[in-house]
């Protein structure tokens, strides 16, 4: 039996590629690898509660590394740049 992924648990780390960085600036997106055993509910949940934005929606994917990654789109009332900025990516 599994338990609960709790908030700190789901994102692991953002992701700094030259295709994020571009939807960063062109489609208010970001892009992180998250726990993969985190569905798209608790990482809309992880990222409005951890960084204080409003989230549109999340695509969730796996890589071929093996990872799972969300890109996650920010409302347009927060600027994807900014956060970026804050976390160290841009």
């Amino acid at each position: 039996m599994s338990k609960e992924l709790e908030i700190y648990e789901v994102i692991l780390f953002p992701l700094i590629t030259e295709k994020a960085v571009n939807m960063i600036e062109t489609e208010n997106k970001l892009c992180f690898v998250v726990n993969e055993r985190a569905d798209k509910a608790k990482v809309k949940e992880a990222v409005e509660k951890n960084y204080a934005v409003k989230v549109d929606s999340v695509r969730v994917l796996n890589d071929r590394k093996g990872r799972k990654k969300a890109i996650v789109k920010i409302n347009e009332k927060f600027k994807a740049d900014e956060l970026a900025t804050k976390l160290g990516v841009l």
